[in-house]
């Protein structure tokens, strides 16, 4: 057994796409690799590596064939495809390839944790090429050769994952790339809604958007994304378009939020995403260009007063602790969302994913732990039926009319539109390797957007 990785070979401006190079190297295997073995081709992986890496192009996607071609023919034909096919014209784009002997199953400890690291971390090629001499593994790289980052990871990532879902692509005529893309809108939503929820993140019938289809001048026609092989190619089948040139299911760690790593307001860090938990310290506050901004605090309800006390950091001249404030964001693209989170009220208690950035996390869902219900106001006159008014320092309240009083303010239960459990961002916003709620397994009841 043989195991290929791809990475790196598209364009922001340009085109191309990993997967279509991907599954032309497979098909190049299936024709012309055979030998002294068959040069099957067993399974293709897309790979959604760590998302806040900044020189990705979009998904961060590496890719990884499993086939029965003998190594040194798979990388030679590998290699062939690899530099014809990328967009090496653009400097930015640096592909890499890593050919590995043995099963995938067989891969090393130090190159499964690799994948690990290349998910939730950022690695440089340094860290990829050691490993690579190490095991005596293929390699090729054009540009700076950061592509051999990714292909190692995905040479890694069957060992390394437990969780895969799948995605079926099909792919355009060469000649209509970069031409708009003639596919029936109201078929794409008939289909989404015969596959859902098997089938997910097809459509955002909110913004009525058809996710599936992208907007990039590469090859991709659409994408289907879900939990079975056989459902999401029957989803694609019933999706009216302009002629397909081919298609290839991809076996992939999309929507299992395998990128989320525990965390504290206190600990994280830029260039990770994380799973966080905290309480709401300020009221949300909508900002230029309709990003809508709240802070946590960290939340010691859960301890002693004593583990509080030995946990606290020294506070700044104002009193307060920086580092126990992590400030999140939804930002306009998240759409409806923004709502949820302008709904929130200072004393939630949430837990919050996202990736961080310049010290933002940038959230991709929440979860509502504990609602503030209710609220201590001002107490209105039982005779006048007008707001009191403060009768001094610790004196209570009292009535300007009458002369009525009151010793404190008064509780009021809120009408709130948020419940417990999880919230997340629209489908047309959501990251490839976020774990859409449909899919289950969540510690809270889900709210889920279609």
């Amino acid at each position: 057994m043989t195991v290929v990785g791809i990475d790196d070979t598209d364009s922001r401006e340009r085109g191309m796409c990993t997967t279509y190079v991907a599954a032309q190297v497979a098909e190049r295997l299936r024709r012309q690799g055979a030998g002294e073995t068959d040069g099957g081709v067993s399974r293709l992986l897309l790979v959604r590596l760590n998302p806040a890496v900044e020189y990705k192009t979009r998904g961060n996607a590496a890719l990884a064939i499993h086939t029965d071609c003998d190594p040194d023919r798979a990388f030679e034909l590998a290699r062939d495809r690899l530099a014809s096919l990328a967009e090496t014209a653009d400097e930015r784009t640096n592909p890499g390839l890593v050919v590995a002997d043995g099963g995938p199953e067989a891969v090393p400890d130090d190159v499964r944790e690799f994948t690990w690291r290349a998910i939730r971390e950022q690695l440089t090629v340094a860290d990829a090429t050691d490993l690579i001499d190490r095991h005596n593994y293929r390699s090729w790289g054009a540009g700076n050769g950061r592509g051999r980052v990714g292909a190692l990871a995905a040479v890694g990532s069957w060992a390394a994952l437990d969780e895969w879902t799948d995605e079926y692509i099909s792919y355009r005529e060469p000649d209509r790339w970069g031409t708009a893309r003639e596919v029936d809108h109201e078929s794409v939503f008939d289909a989404a809604e015969w596959g859902y929820p098997t089938v997910w993140d097809t459509v955002d019938r909110g913004e009525d958007e058809t996710v599936c289809v992208p907007h990039t001048p590469g090859p991709i026609l659409h994408g289907i994304r879900g939990d079975d092989p056989d459902t999401v190619r029957a989803v694609a089948d019933r999706i009216e378009s302009e002629p397909v040139s081919g298609s290839q299911l991809f076996v992939t760690n999309q929507g299992t939020d395998v990128h989320l790593q525990e965390g504290s307001i206190e600990t994280v860090a830029d260039g990770r995403a994380y799973r966080v938990d905290g309480r709401v310290a300020t009221a949300p506050e909508t900002r230029r260009g309709g990003h809508v901004f709240v802070t946590l605090e960290s939340d010691r309800n859960g301890r002693s007063d004593d583990d509080a006390d030995d946990a606290s950091p020294p506070a700044g001249a104002d009193g307060t602790d920086s580092r126990s404030r992590l400030e999140c964001a939804a930002f306009e693209p998240t759409k409806r969302f923004r709502d949820r989170v302008r709904a929130l009220r200072i004393g939630d208690r949430l837990t919050v994913c996202g990736e961080v950035s310049r010290g933002t996390l940038k959230l991709e869902k929440f979860a509502v732990r504990d609602l503030v219900t209710t609220e201590r106001v001002t107490p209105t006159c039982p005779d006048c039926d007008r707001t009191m008014e403060s009768a001094g320092r610790n004196q209570g309240y009292r009535c300007r009319d009458c002369g009525t009083s009151a010793a404190e303010k008064v509780e009021i239960d809120l009408d709130r539109s948020l419940e417990r459990g999880w919230y997340e961002v629209p489908p047309c916003a959501r990251r490839h390797v976020a774990k859409p709620l449909v899919r289950g397994g969540f510690d809270a009841p889900t709210h889920p957007e279609r």
